[in-house]
């Protein structure tokens, strides 16, 4: 696969760059509409991508853009995955520690506050008693 013309199923390259942890990943990154070759969405997993063609994709939450530099033969380790591309991602926006320290309302374990709103809507007084 070393001729310039080389061409290769997308969530094939996907996987073997490491963007996605398996193929099946990949492939539902494509139909969700979260790949892009050369500006234009891409829907199906066998579509092929080649030398110089352009990705942009969306993973959780971040955007990368990559430049296809050759197709891959195997899914290897990081150093030889990134081989396969260049990255023109924009670099992700640094968070304050403020911001890092929000919680989202409804995410993880309730605080007091919210185990004392639980309480009073199942009719339990606030000293545990029914």
């Amino acid at each position: 696969m070393d001729q310039p013309s080389a061409r290769q199923r997308i969530d094939k390259w996907l996987f073997f760059a490491r963007i996605a942890k398996s193929r099946t990943l990949a492939q539902g990154l494509i139909e969700a509409g979260h790949v892009s070759v050369n500006g234009g969405k891409v829907r199906r997993p066998s579509a092929e991508v080649k030398i110089d063609d352009r990705l942009e994709v969306i993973v959780e939450r971040r955007t990368y853009v990559l430049v296809v530099k050759a197709p891959g033969d195997r899914r290897g380790p990081y150093e030889e995955a990134k081989l396969l591309y260049e990255d023109q991602s924009p670099s992700p926006e640094k968070l304050t520690p403020f911001e890092q320290a929000q919680r989202v309302p409804g995410a993880g374990r309730p605080e007091k506050k919210d185990r004392r709103e639980l309480d009073r809507l199942r009719g339990r007084d606030s000293f545990g008693g029914d």
